[in-house]
Parts: structure tokens; C-alpha cells; sequence
């Protein structure tokens, strides 16, 4: 298809309903494929994980579990390779500032999806022209808050105009969540697109493709001959992805070779458990990974769309539960060690980490203070205990402690009296719709960077157009965080970084609690696990000895 005949109509294609999936996967771990990739590795292999998919459509979800799918099976135009954190052209040629404002991306001649679709830059255009317009509040639209318009002047060429000029963290963007590419003429550039219409229409163009898709079941991929980026060709042939809504059962499965690798997500005990273990092996990687709370301006005690709205009692109420928190307790109570306190928005290890938090609140030193949290309410004028509810996800989305981490913040937050906490669970499918609807005061969420920088930790949460959706808005915080993006100076631009970390600790929109490790579980025989910077886990490096 011509670039013109492309931008002339864009339709949706129309697809049948997909055949049921069988789950009876045993018989394909060891069952032998006719070859078709480089290494010659013959057999199915089987990853498990707990971490279940909202939706296929980039533009619909914005989430670990839902991007671990897209990275496998759709292009990027810039990507970072295997081991590294640093993005470098994908499918692209070619990527570089022509103008402080404009990035300018030539793409690679030849490129095809796995349906046989030509993909242009009539493709690369509708991919973020419709994050933009749909901007799901599920979706990573936030990262595109610098992108003023996207063009197509060309087949091979896009020129995306920026609203600042020099925007650092724009190529790692491109890499994000926001940035897979999609196929026009199967996705709609209005709305989420089903899933089923994704895979019946074959809409891939990465290293895999999807060939069989149970929602949060089982998804079978089948290695890509079409994809031509840097990354190379997939090692193994054929992927099974099995869900798991049990950490233990997929620790049994991997232990007993049922499963070659278990991806996310184990609790601390298993891991300690799993590390003595002769027929597996433990693959670490670095640990951009936090857990947090989220205060929803709104319905949280004292909010602007509660009985008795005051901005400053509900403030009191954040500085009161950071007085209380003791994340040394959670982090070894729960976690054994394997998650680290985290005192700010930044975590420790990136570039203008600082710890406001601990600096600030409790005794000073990271512990709690209870006498503090009772100055700070009844500063306030706050008498009575104060009751509220905390959400968090109780179907393993955040691994299978998450229970156990609550109970404790509720034993915590209760302490001397001051707070009525109650702590209540939901199932991640439902949950990520219900957060943001102000169905929660409060509640938990993770967090895996989509790129190595501070500003990921920043611009999504605390940007106008956040992802979080808690209707925090502070103008200082906002013109910070946009001036840092396009800061060339690596000394001002850590201020400014700082200096956001440290205003939103006055405020509190969140509390952030955890820092930690990317773990990955593989039988003896399985090699290429690579967990690095990018904090991308791909199944293209796997080999099944």
C-alpha cells in the first residue's frame, strides 16, 4: 500500500472471533516445532508469570504486566538493546534533533507487519497522533505531554515538533510504554482496540507474533520473520506465556520443570526458598522497581469532593501517615531485604535521588515518630481518629505479599489511635479501572520505569496530565519538571530534579514506600534471562538447552 493510498483512508479491519484456546499447555514443552530460527532450537518454551494483562492496546494500558506483552511483539523506533539502558535506533535508520524542537526519524526501508501491511510513517504518525486523542486514563498518554505534533512528510520519514526545545528524556520515550508502533489499518484511532482484533489482524511487527491468545490464560508466540530491527531474530521459535493466579503453583512448575522460566512474581520467602534449589537458577537484575501510596486529592479524609473539604487537614493527614510509616519494617518483616526503604520520588541509584522523605517526617533518621503525627493533626484542629479505607491489589498484579505488606501499614497507620484504617483488596482488571473513577481514597501501586532516567518518576506522576489521575496540581512542581526535560546543563538540570523531589514531599501526593530487584526464576537448562537497565524483559534472548 502507498503512503498516499494510506493517508487517503484508514480503516479498521474487520476480523472474526478468535477459537477457544486449549490450556492444556503440558504437551507443548515437550513437543518439537519444524525449526525456522537461527539457533535451531526446537522446542516450545514455556515462561510463567502472575502478572496478567488490562489490555493488547498500547494506548489502553500502562502496566508490567501488559507491557512484558507489547515488548515482544511490537516495534519501537528507538529500543535499547540487550543489557543495556541506552535507546539507539529499532526500526528507525536514523534518529537526531534536526531543530532544538523537531526530532526527525528515518525509517528503515522494507518494513513489514507480521500481516503483510507495509509500515510506513502513515503508520508511525496514527500510533501517536491516537495515544494522543484517546488518551486513556489507563494509558501512558502522560509521556507525550512535550509532543506538539507528529509528521509524516514522507514513506520513510517522521518529524515530531516539540512544545520545549532539547528534550533529554524524548528518545527514551520513544522506547516507552507510549511508543510501540501499530498498524493502521487494524486499530481504531478513537478508541481501545480489542484484543481480539489485534491478534485476528495479526498487528505485530516485533520480534514475535501473537498465534493463539486466552485473556490472562495462555498466549502462544510464534517468532516474527517479518521484523527487521536492531534487535535481531528471535532465539526460540515458539513462546508459550502461562498466567498463573498463584505464585506457589508456579513455583511448584518451575521447580518441577512444568514451566522453563517464572518471570514475576515470587514473594521473598519463595525466592529465599527457590535459591536453594538445584534444578532451577536466580537471575537478578538492577532495581528500578517502587511501591507506593496514592492519595486521591478528591475522596481522600478532608478532600475537595468529600462532606467537610479542607485542603489543609487533609494535608495534615498525609504529613501524619509519613510520621507513621516504617519502611524498614515492611521491607524486612515482608520483604526479607529483597526491597530497600525508599525516602523519595527518585530512587536511589538514579541521577538527582535525594530522600525528602526521610529528611522530613518521622524521627529524622527513616524510623516513624508518633508524637509527630499527633502535633501535625492536631495542629490542624483534627480530633477524632480518622477513618479511611487503603485499596491494594489482592490477585498477586504485585506480587504475592502484598497482603502482608498492608496488614502492616494498617497496623502502622493505627497505631496510638490516630487513624481508623481499614485495608481492602481488588483484582487488577477491576482495579485499574475503578482508581480512576475516585473510587479509592487511597491505594497501592507499583511502579517499573519505562526508561533510566529520574524523569520517568517524575512527569507521570506529577505532570497536569498525570497517570495517576489523583488531582494533585501544583504549578511550581509542573514548570519544574517541564524546564528539567530540556535542561542541558547535567549540573542544573540535577537541581531542578531535586528540587522537585523536595516540593512534592511538602505535598505528598504519594508515599512512596519500596525499592526493589528485578528477580527472574529458569530451569538449569535455560539460557539468555537477561534483566538489564531498560528494565525490559524479553523472550527473544531465551534458549532452552
Amino acid at each position: 500500500m502507498t503512503l498516499s493510498s494510506k493517508f487517503a483512508k484508514r480503516t479498521l479491519t474487520t476480523v472474526g472471533v478468535l477459537a477457544a484456546v486449549s490450556l492444556a499447555i503440558a504437551g507443548c514443552a515437550g513437543s518439537s516445532t519444524s525449526g525456522g530460527n537461527s539457533s535451531g532450537a526446537a522446542k516450545t518454551l514455556i515462561v510463567g508469570t502472575t502478572d496478567v494483562v488490562t489490555f493488547l492496546d498500547p494506548a489502553g494500558s500502562y502496566d508490567n504486566g501488559s507491557f512484558a506483552v507489547m515488548n515482544q511483539v511490537f516495534p519501537f523506533l528507538m529500543n535499547s538493546k540487550d543489557g543495556t539502558g541506552n535507546v539507539t535506533p529499532d526500526i528507525a535508520a536514523s534518529a537526531s534533533f534536526t531543530t532544538p524542537t523537531t526530532y526527525t526519524v528515518k525509517l528503515k526501508p522494507g518494513l513489514k507487519f507480521a500481516n503483510g501491511h507495509a509500515l510506513t510513517s502513515s503508520d508511525v504518525k496514527f500510533t501517536f497522533d491516537r495515544q494522543q486523542k484517546i488518551n486513556d486514563p489507563n494509558g501512558p498518554a502522560s509521556l507525550l505531554g512535550n509532543l506538539a505534533s507528529t509528521a509524516a512528510p514522507d514513506p520513510l520519514t517522521v518529524v515530531f515538533t516539540l512544545k520545549s526545545g532539547n528534550d533529554q528524556t524524548f528518545p527514551q520515550v520513544l522506547s516507552s510504554p507510549a511508543g510501540p508502533i501499530v498498524d493502521e489499518q487494524v486499530f481504531s484511532p478513537t478508541a481501545v482496540t480489542p484484543d481480539k482484533t489485534i491478534v485476528a489482524g495479526e498487528a505485530f511487527a516485533g520480534q514475535y507474533k501473537i498465534t493463539k491468545y486466552n485473556f490472562n490464560n495462555l498466549v502462544q508466540f510464534t517468532a516474527n520473520p517479518n521484523y527487521q530491527g536492531e534487535l535481531g531474530a528471535a532465539k526460540t521459535k515458539s513462546i508459550d506465556l502461562k498466567y498463573y493466579t498463584s505464585s506457589s503453583n508456579m513455583k511448584l512448575d518451575v521447580q518441577q520443570g512444568n514451566i522453563d522460566v517464572a518471570s514475576r512474581a515470587f514473594s521473598a520467602t519463595d525466592v529465599a526458598s527457590l535459591a536453594t534449589n538445584n534444578n532451577v537458577q536466580i537471575v537478578k537484575g538492577p532495581g528500578g522497581e517502587i511501591r507506593y501510596i496514592v492519595w486521591n486529592f478528591n475522596t481522600m479524609p478532608f478532600g475537595a469532593k468529600t462532606a467537610t473539604p479542607d485542603a489543609k487537614k487533609a494535608l495534615a493527614v498525609r504529613q501524619a501517615a509519613a510520621d507513621l510509616i516504617d519502611r524498614a519494617a515492611i521491607a524486612s518483616q515482608v520483604y526479607k531485604g529483597t526491597y530497600t526503604p525508599l525516602y523519595s520520588y527518585v530512587p536511589e541509584g538514579l541521577t538527582g535521588a535525594i530522600t525528602p522523605l526521610k529528611d522530613q517526617y518521622g524521627d529524622g533518621n527513616g524510623g516513624p515518630s508518633l508524637n509527630k503525627a499527633k502535633a501535625v493533626l492536631a495542629a490542624a484542629g483534627i480530633t477524632a481518629p480518622i477513618k479511611f479505607t487503603i485499596q491494594y491489589v489482592g490477585d498477586g498484579h504485585y506480587g504475592p505479599s502484598s497482603a502482608d505488606e498492608y496488614a502492616l501499614v494498617k497496623s502502622q497507620l493505627n497505631t496510638g489511635g490516630l487513624f481508623n484504617v481499614d485495608v481492602q483488596s481488588t483484582a487488577y482488571v477491576q482495579y485499574s479501572k475503578d482508581r480512576v473513577k475516585d473510587t479509592y481514597p487511597a491505594y497501592q501501586l507499583g511502579w517499573f520505569p519505562d526508561y533510566s532516567d529520574a524523569d520517568n518518576y517524575l512527569t507521570p506522576f506529577f505532570s497536569a496530565s498525570n497517570f495517576l489521575g489523583n488531582h494533585y496540581n501544583n504549578k511550581t512542581v509542573q514548570g519544574l519538571i517541564a524546564k528539567q526535560v530540556s535542561e542541558t546543563d547535567p549540573a542544573a538540570r540535577t537541581q531542578e530534579i531535586q528540587d522537585i523531589q523536595t516540593d512534592v514531599a511538602k505535598d505528598l501526593s504519594t508515599l512512596p514506600l519500596l525499592q526493589g530487584a528485578q528477580v527472574v526464576v529458569t530451569g538449569k537448562t535455560v539460557t539468555g534471562a537477561v534483566l538489564d537497565p531498560s528494565f525490559k524483559f524479553r523472550f527473544a534472548t531465551l534458549v532452552k538447552g
